[in-house]
């Protein structure tokens, strides 16, 4: 709670100062935010893991508040469900594609997103996220690939592609070292080069005083949240790039900020319930911030939407008519972490499991978990290892009455958020690619 007051504090002190910012241009700054993985059962327990239990009302979240209309996500494959970067591009770009291409068409062909338009025409570009910045959905925005897989290629796209002889996008918050410092090519020397201020460390955001800026904060996707010591990173990111991309100047320039609560998508991969609503909570806090924004600086469009949902996720299993959300609250770490540190417990692990679950376990499970732990030896720890998580994930679901169908993603129709200049846009049913189209027409 503490970091979620400070936060606020900072917030309001920021904005407070760019009151007059939307006065000086009537071009639409527009902030698109992507939950990856964020169906609708995500939002739902996200309503009930928020809800103040001393109070008989259900709390409503930011996203109910913001809740317009809904979008059809399939790829252009005959696939039917879609994957991140298919997803991603006809976000981006207003055109359907394959699973697996970055920011191209269904005949391998390069298509202009809404980023390189705006770039076009002068606007401040930034993109945020909490996966490594050259993943699939950033990548769509700024790249093109007829494989999402093409990691280095793509990170070397961000600065080779260039409009009116510039980088793309001038500000890139998120994970990913490793793409962009390799043995055969220094891509953080090549932006600072481009006069770039690199930071590889989210507690030095402070330092970043103006743009272009490019922080990369860990080496792949940043921590999840429901173990980092920035629980918040995304809300963090986005603050910082509202403040640096919002900077009085004597000729102010609209933005096009890109967002995206990445880590979603990995729990409803995972099925870890504490780890999905643990990012869940950093896309609310994160939505909270761009409101106090636009409240600030009307001139702005905010559009929030998943790409798909992820897992299958249901509230209630097995016949049980109940969710858990108490339960959900107390645990402290994702299902892998919670395993390794069982096994670096040994025979402790109970007092362990304890301190980050509060799940009370029945004897017969005990004597499960003591069978797996005394097994592991130095030879077959990672096997071991993937046992215990697999174990501490069945406990999750049990404990909570959580529910999931796969471990891959599902087809269903997702959710469009939207606040600001001409919200009405966005409202009822559309096609993802028709969100992308309606912000093709906000920008001049």
């Amino acid at each position: 709670m503490r970091t979620l007051k400070k936060l606020a504090l900072a917030v309001s002190v920021c904005f407070a100062s760019q009151l007059s910012y939307g006065a000086e241009s009537d071009r639409t700054n527009i902030i698109f935010l992507i939950g990856d993985g964020m169906g609708v059962a995500y939002t739902s327990a996200y309503r009930l893991f928020q809800d103040n239990l001393a109070t008989p009302e259900l709390d409503k979240t930011i996203f109910d508040e913001m809740l317009v209309g809904m979008a059809t996500t399939y790829p252009d494959d005959h696939n039917q469900v879609t994957d991140s970067a298919a997803a991603a591009t006809a976000l981006a770009t207003g055109i359907k594609t394959f699973n697996g291409a970055i920011g191209v068409d269904a005949q391998h062909q390069p298509v202009i997103s809404i980023l390189d338009k705006a770039r076009e025409l002068g606007y401040l570009t930034g993109v945020a996220v909490t996966c490594q910045v050259n993943h699939a959905t950033p990548a769509a925005f700024i790249a093109h690939s007829d494989s999402r897989q093409s990691y280095e290629a793509i990170a070397d796209q961000y600065i080779d592609l260039k409009i009116n002889g510039k980088p793309k996008v001038d500000l890139i918050f998120g994970g990913g070292q490793e793409y962009f410092v390799r043995k055969d090519r220094d891509l953080v020397k090549e932006f600072e080069a481009q006069g770039y201020k690199y930071i590889d460390d989210i507690n030095k955001l402070r330092k970043v005083k103006k743009l272009p800026a490019l922080g990369l904060f860990s080496t792949g996707g940043l921590t999840p949240a429901v173990e980092s010591d920035h629980p918040l990173r995304l809300a963090e990111m986005t603050q910082k790039s509202l403040e640096l991309l919002t900077q009085k100047s004597a000729h102010p320039k609209p933005f096009l900020l890109m967002l995206e609560a990445s880590q979603i998508d990995w729990c409803g991969h995972a099925n870890d319930i504490a780890c999905a609503m643990g990012e869940m909570r950093d896309m609310a806090e994160t939505m909270k911030i761009i409101k106090q924004f636009i409240d600030a600086n009307p001139n702005t469009i905010l559009v929030a939407t998943a790409d798909h949902s992820t897992g299958g996720l249901s509230l209630g299993a097995k016949g049980r008519y109940q969710w858990e959300a108490r339960v959900v609250r107390n645990i402290k770490a994702t299902a892998p972490s919670i395993a390794r540190q069982l096994l670096d417990s040994k025979a402790n692990w109970k007092t362990v499991w304890q301190s980050l679950t509060q799940i009370k376990l029945a004897e017969d499970e005990q004597k499960a978990m003591d069978a797996l732990i005394v097994q592991a030896n130095e030879n077959n720890q990672e096997f071991i290892s993937g046992q215990v998580t697999a174990q501490v994930l069945t406990f999750f679901d049990k404990y909570t009455s959580t529910g999931w169908t796969t471990k891959g993603h599902t087809g269903e129709d997702v959710q469009i958020f939207s606040y600001g200049k001409g919200k009405e846009t966005f409202q009822g049913a559309m096609d993802n690619t028709d969100i992308a189209k309606k912000l093709f027409t906000y920008l001049k």
